[in-house]
């Protein structure tokens, strides 16, 4: 082994704990961090819906629209980050330090090239690109440089989402959770004081995002400059050979696709809501802010429990790999039936918290999010389902089920509620209510189909 591709103690016990603990510690041990990691990340996107909409609530509907436009370009970041980690996970459970190394190294050179290739091509014609996404002209004069700044932004958390990545796969979770809420911190401190004391407009929101995003950035910095560390960064073992690069390609280019897509349909579905009002893609985004208490935890889990199956399954351990799976997916159920009991009990409090005064807006948001929590449990068994998916490297079977979310279940069911009925901007709601049962009901078919087939591969039993 080359003293370049060693294991810091941390890591080997990690390694060590992950193959060999008590599967129930081992997915809190890694989920949980990861679960309240992702719910304050959702809980400062909703503070930033919350002080958008102090500045107008043409604002606030603006940053929602041109947000799902950033999600979409932000889906081959993080996609790619996705991908390639769980390549690094099976090489790490399978003890292959020098590859891990190397899957780092060209990992964020590629992370790199990708930023580089998209400052050039959208900042000298952002214009335009707003306008063949449908966005509203009111939206692109109001909206255009929060835009171009969101890009900057983005690129940054390109390198963070892949950094998040390396520390998921080594199991610091509590690294991730401790970092991003030193972010969060001064994230939400920054905007509020662009929004109330300086009374600024909605670009420096994304102003405080670049410099938040920055300081994870410096962080990412100093803790991969480890260079006799498997995990470390390092220029010399950068490598485009397609032994390296290839696989890591190859996974995420279905995870790009599938985020980017998924986002896209979100635009659309945002365009084809303004036929109501351009408030109703407001409280569709607000709805859907809401929604993110529920599945933002259970993303967490998803994220950590396909880690965790990455690594057993690199190991030589599927029985244990599907162990994973069933913790997961018990869990995720939990926070389904939770979070959508008690968001329902007060959704007109919490809708309160974004329409204030104005009654019109806080019934649209509740109405909207009425329909959209029913999906809670069937998004939390997709969410398992996914992190069985991704653990197991079939992430053309993810590109199918978040594909069909979108294309299948929500924009021919709202183009139908269009053409056929007039229940006005409740319509989205209803939308919402249906993709994401039918979502579930897809990946129970898909999750009960692969799991025979591993079984039968691997000759062992489910339970």
């Amino acid at each position: 082994m080359s003293s370049q591709a060693n294991l810091s103690e941390q890591d080997r016990q990690f390694r060590d704990f992950a193959l060999h603990a008590n599967m129930w510690r081992v997915v809190f041990y890694v989920g949980f961090p990861l679960a309240l990691y992702q719910s304050l990340t959702q809980l400062f996107k909703i503070f930033d819906a919350m002080m958008a909409s102090h500045i107008s609530a043409s604002a606030v509907s603006a940053v929602s629209y041109l947000g799902q436009i950033n999600l979409m370009l932000s889906a081959l970041g993080g996609g790619l980050a996705t991908g390639a980690s769980i390549k690094i996970s099976a090489a790490y459970g399978a003890g292959d330090y020098a590859l891990v190394k190397k899957q780092v190294s060209t990992l964020f050179a590629m992370c790199a090239i990708l930023g580089a290739g998209l400052l050039l091509i959208l900042v000298p014609f952002a214009t335009q690109f707003l306008r063949l996404a449908k966005t509203p002209e009111e939206f692109i004069s109001m909206g255009r440089q929060y835009f171009i700044l969101e890009l900057f932004g983005m690129i940054i958390s390109f390198f963070n989402s892949v950094y998040i990545a390396i520390e998921r796969a080594r199991g610091n979770s509590r690294r991730i959770l401790n970092l991003n809420m030193a972010v969060i911190a001064v994230k939400l401190s920054l905007t509020a004081i662009f929004v109330y004391l300086l009374k600024s407009g909605i670009s420096m929101i994304s102003v405080a995002t670049i410099i938040s995003q920055s300081i994870l950035l410096a962080a990412a910095a100093v803790n991969l400059n480890q260079k006799d560390n498997a995990f470390g960064f390092s220029l010399s073992s950068i490598s485009m050979d397609r032994q390296v690069t290839v696989p890591m390609i190859s996974l995420s280019l279905p995870v790009i696709i599938e985020k980017a897509a998924f986002a896209f349909g979100k635009v659309i579905v945002n365009s084809m809501s303004t036929i109501y009002s351009a408030l109703t893609v407001g409280a569709l985004g607000i709805s859907n802010n809401i929604g993110g208490f529920t599945t933002t935890p259970q993303s967490g889990f998803q994220e950590g429990g396909s880690a965790i199956i990455s690594q057993n399954l690199g190991a030589g351990e599927p029985k244990r790999a599907l162990r994973a799976f069933q913790c997961v997916l018990v869990v995720n159920s939990a926070i389904g039936l939770i979070f959508m009991v008690l968001s329902l009990v007060f959704v007109r409090q919490i809708s309160w918290l974004f329409a204030g005064s104005d009654e019109a807006f806080l019934e649209m948001i509740a109405s909207i999010y009425r329909y959209e929590a029913l999906g809670a449990i069937p998004l939390g068994v997709n969410s398992a389902v996914l992190s069985l998916l991704y653990g197991f490297g079939k992430t053309r079977l993810t590109l199918f089920i978040n594909f069909s979310r979108v294309f299948l279940f929500r924009i021919p069911v709202l183009w139908f509620l269009q053409q056929f009925t007039d229940l006005g901007s409740v319509s989205v709601g209803i939308v919402m209510g249906v993709s994401n049962f039918l979502t579930g009901i897809a990946a129970v078919v898909i999750g009960i189909y692969e799991i025979r087939n591993i079984c039968r591969k691997y000759d062992i039993s489910f339970f």
